[in-house]
């Protein structure tokens, strides 16, 4: 028999729980209209429980677009390509316990290389906290170091101010978007049950929120932060940069085409040659006279790479060329400029004598302005004609090489040999018959049609874009993951881009860093992504290095062998594949692939072996 009391406990504890699950919602509901308010509309989801809440908000909002996927590695890095493409955080949503740990290596790709994301992870609430309950670890701070800003949400209450949600997203979307911006993670703690049963649970928005209903808003504003330029410093470089006339301007990793052109016209402007890498978004579809795209093959010839730079200016992130990082270090210019949109270090040689933390755009152009107001018949010219003095064929050499106006016999000696590399790799590359892996990398460049997107795995496909693709083409924007530079989520990362771009991607890949990720190929399925998978039976770049001389444990530890194809993969996910046999077979199959609207594999077998000594060939002209 129910007493009175056993009646009213029963009652309060279906209060409670009504209270809560209408708490959770409500909750949910403003943190994700905050949310798109913000500019976030790509939410990459992960099915749990805990986060029953979000998932319904989000499903419930016409303005939110939703990425289901089954793996928190991918989905977290798939947000991660699409923060790349569209340059705004993305939001990765994730439930409790080890769910949230796979999302660790894209939270510290997104930190090294400045990437916003939100972190929206679900949470057990304090009371099961270092309890033993299920799925529950200490979440709170799992990111390290790695994240810009991190709050622990309290779990949902209709006694807290709502204003306070909207608040914490507000600041949650700044300080991704702060320079330097980042991965930024939210806890977020939901007590069960997680929604009302009925649709009486729906919660009234409290009355002083009603302005901000009416509206489409953010509640609290933010002002854009970008990193300003000083004038003042500017000219100070400039003065230091007179009269140098063995300059370069080196573009690294820079996240928009203006970057790279704005990088581009500074070359130009100073008259020193320009150095774009892969990722710089002005090496696939050159934009200056000045661009020497083929520098890495340029610098593995030793007798090139003993003309020593006087000053090197270095635009943006670092760059993939190792040799032309060791060209730098070996003759240590007296004057090495750094410019980034991040107060972080970027010299590990040691060699920087000036970091600028600017946009850099604005310091690009800012500095052009000055070199050229200094005009091409001023201190630079002066300089030839004093050393024309002591030997004329200086001043042959700059009138003959004349383009444009006056070109220093610097410039005239990188822009030659460039051009001299080019011939020689294209004239290579139209008489190959058998699959390489520098020529499927230049092929890529060369046929991906306008209006598509490149992501460039990391390891060999990388380093074989950067010294082989082609310039002479229109634009082609490029990602990768090289803050870190590891190998994971690649596959995820190019949904991801596709997804954020809204256009058709080529992704270039290892056969080990697909297999890394090849849950991935289920997102896949509904978007016209191109994989090109080049398969050398393992770690390719291995092959390169000094250990590869370690016959006793060389391929076992490090070739690692998987004998694996992807054709059944592809069956599996219900992708499109072919297996070209030759360079054209591989063109033609490219060109079918990117003409469609639908996923492919496009399987290239090489051997390590052959394919190192196809590299050490074309590198010595052979």
């Amino acid at each position: 028999m129910n007493t009175p009391r056993d009646k009213n406990s029963r009652a309060n504890a279906e209060g409670t729980a009504n209270a809560t699950a209408r708490a959770n919602r409500l909750w949910a509901k403003l943190i994700v209209e905050e949310l798109v308010r913000n500019g976030v509309e790509f939410f990459f989801v992960a099915p749990g429980s805990r986060s029953t809440p979000l998932v319904a908000a989000i499903a419930e909002n016409p303005k939110a677009e939703a990425v289901v996927h089954f793996d928190e590695r991918g989905t977290s890095f798939a947000a991660l390509g699409c923060a790349r493409a569209t340059g705004h955080p993305a939001a990765w949503v994730t439930t409790s316990g080890t769910a949230v740990a796979n999302g660790l290596p894209a939270v510290v790709e997104a930190s090294v290389d400045d990437v916003p994301m939100l972190l929206l992870t679900a949470d057990r609430p304090p009371e099961l906290r270092k309890t033993g309950a299920n799925q529950t670890i200490n979440q709170p701070g799992i990111f390290g170091e790695h994240v810009r800003w991190s709050f622990d949400v309290p779990a949902p209450d209709l006694n807290v101010d709502a204003a306070s949600v909207l608040t914490t997203v507000d600041q949650s979307v700044h300080r991704a978007l702060r320079p330097p911006s980042g991965p930024v993670h939210m806890n977020m703690m939901f007590r069960e049950p997680f929604l009302p049963d009925d649709e009486n649970g729906e919660p009234e928005l409290p009355p002083h929120l009603e302005h901000w209903r009416a509206g489409d808003s953010p509640y609290t504003k933010y002002s854009p932060t970008k990193p300003t330029v000083d004038e003042a410093e500017i000219e100070a470089i400039r003065s230091e940069l007179r009269g140098v006339e063995r300059g370069i301007v080196v573009a690294g990793r820079l996240r928009a085409r203006e970057s790279g052109e704005a990088a581009a016209r500074l070359a130009e402007s100073l008259g020193w040659p320009f150095l774009p890498d892969i990722g710089s978004q002005a090496r696939i579809g050159g934009v200056s006279g000045t661009a020497i795209a083929n520098y890495d093959i340029l610098l593995a010839d030793e007798a090139f790479a003993s003309n020593a730079p006087e000053a090197v200016l270095h635009i943006g992130g670092g760059a993939v060329s190792k040799r032309l990082s060791g060209y730098i270090a070996r003759h240590r210019p007296k004057a090495h400029t750094v410019v980034k949109e991040s107060p972080a270090r970027l010299d590990p040689n040691h060699l920087a004598t000036r970091s600028v933390e600017s946009n850099v755009t604005a310091f690009c152009d800012s500095l052009s302005k000055l070199a050229t107001d200094d005009g091409r018949e001023g201190a630079r010219a002066e300089t030839w004609r004093e050393a024309s003095e002591d030997d004329r064929h200086i001043e042959e050499a700059a009138n003959a090489a004349a383009k444009d106006g006056l070109e220093s016999p610097w410039a005239s000696m990188w822009r030659d040999a460039s051009e001299k590399a080019a011939r020689r790799i294209e004239e290579a590359a139209s008489k190959a018959e058998e699959i390489s892996e520098p020529f499927v990398a230049r092929s890529v460049s060369r046929l991906i049609p306008d209006g598509h997107g490149l992501v460039v795995a990391s390891s060999m496909p990388i380093r074989d874009m950067d010294a082989y693709a082609v310039s002479d083409r229109t634009f082609v924007p490029v990602a990768a993951n090289r803050g870190a530079s590891g190998i994971d989520g690649t596959v995820a990362t190019a949904a991801g881009y596709a997804r954020g771009s809204g256009r058709p991607a080529t992704l270039v890949v290892g056969d080990l860093a697909l297999l890394h990720d090849l849950n991935s190929l289920a997102m896949l399925r509904s978007l016209p992504v191109t994989v090109v998978a080049v398969n050398n039976n393992g770690g390719g770049i291995f092959s390169f290095l000094p250990v590869s001389r370690q016959e006793a444990f060389f391929e076992e530890y490090f070739g690692t062998p998987q004998s694996i194809g992807f054709e059944n993969a592809a069956a599996m996910f219900g992708l499109g594949y072919e297996n070209p046999k030759d360079m054209r077979g591989f063109e033609e199959a490219y060109r079918r692939a990117v003409s469609g609207e639908t996923a492919e594999i496009i399987e290239v077998r090489t051997d390590r072996g052959e394919n190192v000594a196809f590299h050490r060939g074309l590198l010595s002209g052979g």
